[in-house]
């Protein structure tokens, strides 16, 4: 009879089934450990960590030829959390524990020599994955059982050790995890609030618009002129993640390695990778692809600082990301999407040295200027909905002591425009994702609005894709007002944050 696990893998940030098969020979001529099924170094180096694991949690080691096949034999296991099936497999074919009791159960884990369990990655995505095929629980180091406890029919055991894991496995129950307790208002308490900000009334207004639409956003202004405090404070006028939001952002965190299970994220992410990011950081790859900042900042925010100072090959990378919402990393055998649902808010000088237009200090040149804002190209600007200046404060805006505008109640109105787009256009659709279709039976016209934006036409000379967003922009400016209908006064707002 042989021995039946199911383990898995990560190809991205979903989770593959992997069936552990384990039979023995009990010759005394071959004693050796084989491990096949295209396993790649961290996986087959699991033949030593296995069998000092079973030795030290004082369980018996066969003496026997053990043959491990890891199926489906086509797929790549890259990944030590394969440990805990193989050896549960190993132990069920020499009766430390019931061979039927393993075969509905999903295991992960690395185990160490001690026989202790090290948390593993894309946990979340694992629980999925044993729902999915029907499986009665899922036993994992107990620092994962949190964020994968997320399904109620499904029974999550978090293990310190092997020897846990065993016991559990042969009747000693106790109660598994409980399934989260997630409530679509919860808000985190952070430690930034847009009351701390000074004056910027104008670029405030702009970022409440943005967070209403889901519209990007870009800041041009001297050093010191607040662009990175706001940007950092975006987030918190965000509506909360609800249950599914929360599933996939901590998906794309726990697969990426950047979680160390601590349960569901329930705050919106906000990514600002510095400017000398790769771009498989940025956009995600590898030789075993893990998912980049565009991806992590998946519905939240990607926030980059000194914008023109990152890499152009870089930057042209986030343009196909920015209209579709997903990356596609590419590979001889495969090919892994990655969800990249993100806003891009970005932030620069007027010029290399900061200080172009103001009389108290002398600016580099205009020819390096124009080279400077050349590094951003027209295509991915067009992508930017909104173009806004934040100019220094004055005197008396740095001395006045009154607090501003709270997070909370700018976020009672950026909730309320993204009920009325939720209604207009489905869960997780907002006005800047609609498409040429939608935007044609959503946004109509009367005749003062289509007089004006023929004018507003012909004046910018603007291109397709930059009046659409107009429209856009327009639609969640009157969200933000209750109005039924788009009217001259919402798209005059929207194009005074087109002409920077």
């Amino acid at each position: 009879m042989i021995a039946k696990a199911w383990g898995a893998t990560l190809s991205g940030i979903d989770a593959l089934p992997i069936e552990v098969e384990v039979d023995m020979s009990w010759s005394k001529a071959d004693r050796h450990f084989i491990l096949v099924g295209l396993a790649d170094k961290a996986v087959d180096e699991s033949r030593v960590r296995v069998k000092n694991a079973i030795i030290t949690s004082g369980l018996d080691w066969p003496n026997a030829l053990i043959i491990c096949n890891l199926a489906p034999a086509d797929v790549r296991k890259d990944a030590p959390a394969l440990d805990l099936p193989i050896a549960m497999a190993i132990l069920a074919m020499n009766k430390a524990v019931p061979i039927q009791e393993i075969g509905d159960c999903m295991f992960l884990g690395e185990l160490g020599l001690d026989g202790v369990l090290r948390p593993i990655d894309g946990a979340v995505s694992a629980a999925i994955l044993a729902h999915s095929k029907g499986l009665r629980r899922l036993i994992l180091p107990e620092q994962n059982a949190d964020e994968a406890a997320i399904i109620p029919d499904l029974e999550v055991y978090g293990c310190r050790t092997l020897t846990d894991a065993v016991a559990l496995v042969n009747g000693e129950l106790r109660p598994p995890s409980e399934c989260n307790q997630f409530s679509g208002e919860d808000w985190p308490e952070t430690d930034v609030d847009f009351s701390d900000v000074k004056g910027q009334n104008h670029a405030i207004r702009a970022l409440e618009i943005a967070a209403a639409g889901g519209h990007n956003l870009l800041m041009v202004g001297p050093p010191g002129s607040g662009k990175t405090m706001l940007a950092r404070r975006l987030p918190t006028i965000l509506p909360p993640l609800s249950l599914a939001e929360s599933v996939a952002v901590t998906r794309v965190h726990s697969a990426s390695g950047n979680k160390s299970g601590r349960g569901l994220i329930k705050l919106r992410p906000f990514r600002a990778p510095h400017h000398t990011a790769s771009y498989a950081a940025i956009v995600g790859g590898g030789k075993i692809p893990k998912p980049g900042e565009i991806s992590l900042a998946h519905l939240g925010v990607l926030f980059l600082d000194e914008m023109p100072e990152f890499d152009r090959d870089v930057l042209e990378s986030l343009r196909q990301p920015l209209e579709d919402g997903i990356v596609t990393v590419s590979r001889v055998q495969s090919q892994m999407i990655f969800p990249a649902d993100a806003m891009l808010i970005g932030a620069m000088n007027p010029c290399p040295c900061g200080f172009k237009g103001y009389p108290e200090a002398q600016c580099i040149g205009a020819s390096q200027c124009e080279r400077y804002r050349g590094k951003l190209s027209g295509p991915l600007l067009d992508r930017v909905d909104l173009h806004i200046t934040v100019p220094r404060l004055k005197p008396d805006e740095l001395l006045d002591m009154k607090p501003a505008e709270s997070s909370a109640s700018i976020r009672v109105r950026v909730k309320s425009a993204r009920d009325l787009q939720t209604k207009r256009l489905g869960d997780g659709k907002f006005n800047a994702k609609m498409s040429p279709r939608e935007l044609r039976e959503i946004v109509t016209l009367d005749a003062e609005s289509e007089s004006f934006m023929r004018v507003v036409a012909n004046k910018l000379n603007i291109s397709g894709r930059v009046f659409d967003r107009l429209l856009k922009v327009g639609r969640t400016i009157a969200d933000l007002a209750g109005s039924e209908h788009v009217t001259k006064a919402h798209l005059a707002e929207a194009v005074q944050y087109r002409e920077n």
